[in-house]
């Protein structure tokens, strides 16, 4: 059993939930046996003199975390501060206000997969402006978390090369948090490119080390925060996020790895993260298989790997749906197409033109996983007219049959349709355009 175990919904690409959806999944984290939430923030708290960035957001208001951070402690619950504070700024720096405060404030930055950022990402560090945003974020955001605890992100800075440079603003972040009563977790990933930088760190700093496939190196990673002696945790993932229903096997075997690093090296937590990549398309259902798996194993260890799944979810879904939205998790597996960090379907049904299909994505495959989606469909649609959780399966049915035939109007159509009713069950209506904008037009 982990000392904490975490749960980390992302909450800045474009989906915020509701009030009451959130406190309905700290219900469903109470269950499980979570004893921490975090919510993923770049733009979607709504600070006082920063209108300018979350006015169309629908943001988190103070008062909204304070009433959270009292419903999560009735429920044995932490919630925990979380604020990217040095990459993952664009929200902030393509606005005029903010610009000059950009490393790059043209954009241009090209990531570790080759692509290059359009807008900039990356606060610069030499702009003495930049500390002096990051010190005021965290001076209103933290006094409404009761959680000693306050995730500063500072992960995937691309635009910065220098190690020195990264180390010396992420010290002065942490100081920051320090300074505000808070005990700072940080991403891990930049200083396990340069392990030379863990040394240089404070020790009552947490590192998140995280990695979202089945093969992640977490033994490698642990080990050098272990022997480090910082604090740490492993942070695993849904495998929700770019997938349109879900990764189900690589998701299974991401939570085994990490929990077997993690109990190995003595990590002090287990992180479950949920992001919301490119629009945020899928639903709260499609995450539900990992966050149940999830809990059990940073509960109970390598015997979660025995639990039966399905049965669990058909008792959080109050209803027998449990076996239809795992089989909608599989469906990334059909024809071998893998990819990393998502499934083949989703990469169809997001790009148009200059996308490379997998080649064992042959018209038998896609015709046979429309099949199976409308199959899902149907047995779906008999518990919809009473049971969100079976809308939310039928939207992913949807969304998996409209991947497989791309050029179908009438079915593109109608899932954009479908997209909007399906957000506002369980979401803010701010972010739903800019998430409905990268669904394809017909």
């Amino acid at each position: 059993m982990f000392e904490h175990r975490g749960y980390m919904l992302d909450i800045s690409r474009d989906r915020i939930p509701t009030m009451k959806t959130l406190r309905e999944i700290v219900d469903i984290l109470a269950r499980s046996r979570y004893n921490q939430l975090q919510l993923y923030t770049e733009h979607t708290f709504a600070y006082k003199n920063h209108s300018t960035v979350w006015q169309e957001a629908d943001p988190l208001t103070a008062e909204e975390i304070k009433k959270l951070d009292a419903y999560c402690a009735m429920q044995g619950i932490e919630l925990v501060a979380n604020q990217n504070l040095f990459g993952h700024m664009e929200r902030w720096l393509v606005h005029e206000k903010y610009n000059h405060l950009a490393k790059f404030p043209k954009g241009g930055a090209i990531t570790p997969w080759g692509t290059i950022k359009k807008f900039p990402t990356t606060l610069d560090p030499a702009n003495p402006g930049s500390i002096e945003l990051v010190n005021e974020l965290i001076s209103e955001l933290a006094p409404n978390f009761t959680s000693e605890f306050f995730n500063i992100g500072c992960d995937e800075t691309f635009e910065i090369s220098d190690k020195d440079e990264y180390l010396e603003f992420l010290l002065k972040v942490i100081e920051c948090a320090k300074s505000n009563g808070k005990r700072p977790m940080f991403w891990g990933d930049i200083v396990l490119k340069h392990p030379e930088l863990v040394e240089r760190l404070p020790k009552d700093v947490i590192a998140l080390d995280w990695g979202y496939e089945a093969d992640h190196p977490f033994m490698k990673e642990a080990a050098i925060f272990k022997n480090s002696g910082l604090d740490f945790y492993v942070c695993p993932g849904t495998s929700s996020w770019r997938s349109l229903a879900g990764r189900v096997e690589n998701m299974r075997e991401n939570l085994a790895v990490a929990e077997k690093a993690g109990r190995l090296y003595g990590a002090k937590g287990y992180l479950l993260t949920d992001w919301g990549d490119e629009g945020h398309w899928q639903p709260l259902a499609a995450s539900l298989p990992g966050i149940l798996l999830g809990g059990a194993f940073a509960m109970s260890g390598p015997s979660s790997a025995k639990m039966d799944l399905e049965r669990e979810l058909d008792a959080v879904m109050d209803a027998p749906l449990g076996g239809l939205l795992l089989r909608l998790g599989t469906l990334y597996l059909m024809g071998g197409a893998i990819r990393a960090n998502s499934s083949e379907f989703f990469n169809i049904l997001l790009n148009d033109h200059g996308y490379s299909r997998h080649p064992n994505i042959t018209q038998s495959v896609l015709d046979e996983t429309s099949g199976v989606a409308r199959g899902v469909r149907i047995a779906a649609e008999r518990w919809a007219d009473r049971n969100d959780w079976a809308k939310e399966i039928v939207y992913m049915a949807n969304l998996i049959d409209c991947a497989c035939h791309r050029r179908d109007e009438g079915r593109l159509r109608e899932l954009r349709h479908e997209h909007g009713r399906i957000w506002k069950m369980r979401s803010r209506e701010g972010g739903r355009i800019d998430s409905l904008s990268k669904l394809p037009r017909f």
